[in-house]
């Protein structure tokens, strides 16, 4: 049996390059490399598809970078023996390795990063406007879509996820949106 702290510890660990992918987009806004937005200014019933906020540059950046961080966090667990993925159940995950298992979970970030951009479009809600909880959590309910059915962590895993990534991400907000990286608060 493992604590109740050890074990947002762990979930925190496997969830780490999926935050740091999420971080990215905002740090390379200046960045003017695929710089086009993913659905080319399209419109459906009368509003953007995703808006033009949501661009290939991120879309790539984010794929990169989760993919990378995953298999330098696999790695970290594998040198140290941290048994990090081993406590959670993930036991098949160095059958993956952490490139492609980092694409999968970019894979589930991304889908439902864009999901939820396109749901607050129909709804005619502007890029920055309030979505609470989602705007914070979007990523979350996307990686369990993706993730679930390959490392099958558990209801309660996600759970708890979903709680502690919708503080990290108001946090992080906030700071973000103070250094003048994000242009919303939440």
């Amino acid at each position: 049996m493992i604590s109740y702290l050890y074990y947002i510890w762990i979930i925190f660990y496997f969830f780490w390059p999926a935050y740091i992918a999420n971080a990215i987009p905002p740090l390379i806004n200046k960045v003017n490399i695929l710089n086009s937005p993913i659905d080319n200014n399209k419109t459906l019933w009368g509003a953007p598809i995703l808006g033009n906020h949501k661009t290939w540059r991120g879309l790539v950046a984010e794929l990169i970078a989760c993919s990378i961080f995953t298999e330098l966090f696999f790695q970290i667990n594998h040198y140290f023996h941290l048994g990090i993925y081993e406590s959670l159940g993930f036991n098949s995950y160095y059958q993956f390795g952490g490139l492609a298992f980092g694409l999968l979970l970019a894979a589930g970030i991304l889908f439902g990063d864009i999901s939820f951009a396109f749901i607050k479009r129909r709804l005619k809600l502007r890029p920055g406007f309030p979505f609470i909880p989602f705007d914070q959590t979007n990523y979350v309910i996307g990686a369990f879509i993706f993730v679930e059915p390959v490392a099958h962590l558990g209801i309660v895993f996600w759970l708890i996820l979903f709680v502690m990534t919708f503080f990290i991400h108001i946090i992080f907000n906030r700071i973000g949106y103070s250094l003048g990286l994000h242009k919303a608060k939440w």
